[in-house]
């Protein structure tokens, strides 16, 4: 396995194959990281995996420098997964001057949700997405990219990028890894206490609780009623909640009428601590 830190390294490194399987990630990884590269790997002819912390997708209040950066452990996982190139670029070499050129997606699915509640934060995801984009996929035929879909609102996010500019790349959602409790794997995981850690799979018994009581409703449901009771419930366990909802998988927005037939997502975010952590659940 090699590891390059310059664009110029990269594509050295892939001159000569002609489909890259690309695994994006901030580092620390975990074995949902981990599962990503394992899958990606029979659809390319080379795997590649980026370790990069996205200053531009950080608000300013937010872990930017505090996030855990884990270099040497995670090249290890990395080459025991079958990767073939990790690239791990210093913020001078993927942002060698200031990036005032962005991508800015859709509004209609980048200012709802997590774009609400972290302003934002899409501009700097599909900035970054379309940066290292072009440094892996330059010149190539065909590319597959894989996200985990833990973040489900990224991965639509990246998919309409993908769509809009005319990529020739696949995308692969992958399905959210989970400890044995329930708990959704995150690198963020590893902010919690003890304590605060036994707490945290409380978010996804909140989502399955809130999305087995929108089932189960006879009619049409009372989905916000719904959802401001499984806000109320996670609260007064002392996590501060932003939102616990039912979406249309195809587009995010509520679902309007029964729910008979219609493909649901019950997604949640919330602090435990000072820990914000993103789950989500298709029902």
């Amino acid at each position: 396995m090699h590891i390059v830190h310059t664009i110029e390294d990269l594509r050295q490194q892939l001159d000569g194959f002609r489909r890259p399987a690309f695994v994006p990630t901030m580092g620390n990884l975990h074995e949902g990281h981990i599962a990503l590269v394992k899958e990606a790997k029979p659809l390319g002819d080379v795997t590649v995996s980026s370790i990069f912390v996205n200053r531009l997708q950080f608000a300013p209040h937010e872990d930017f420098d505090s996030y855990p950066r884990t270099l040497d452990a995670d090249a290890q996982r990395l080459e025991a997964a079958g990767c073939d190139v990790v690239f791990a670029p210093r913020e001078k070499d993927l942002y060698p001057e200031p990036q005032t050129f962005k991508v800015h997606p859709a509004t209609d699915v980048s200012d709802i949700l997590e774009g609400h509640f972290r302003p934002g934060f899409f501009i700097g995801v599909s900035t970054v997405v379309m940066k290292l984009f072009s440094c892996v996929f330059a010149g190539m035929p065909s590319g597959v990219a894989a996200f985990g879909k833990k973040d489900y609102q990224q991965v639509m996010v990246v998919r309409r990028l993908v769509q809009q500019f005319a990529l020739p790349i696949e995308i692969l959602g992958g399905e959210t890894q989970r400890a044995d409790d329930g708990l959704a794997l995150s690198s963020r995981n590893s902010y919690l206490t003890p304590e605060q850690r036994q707490e945290a799979v409380q978010l996804s018994k909140a989502l399955r609780a809130l999305g087995d009581a929108a089932r189960a409703a006879p009619g049409v449901p009372d989905l916000p009623a719904l959802e401001a009771q499984a806000l109320q419930a996670l609260a007064r366990r002392g996590w501060k909640p932003d939102y616990l909802t039912v979406r249309r998988r195809t587009d995010l927005l509520p679902p309007t009428g029964p729910l008979a037939d219609v493909p649901l997502v019950v997604l949640g975010a919330a602090k435990v601590g000072n820990t914000r952590l993103i789950d989500n659940l298709e029902i």
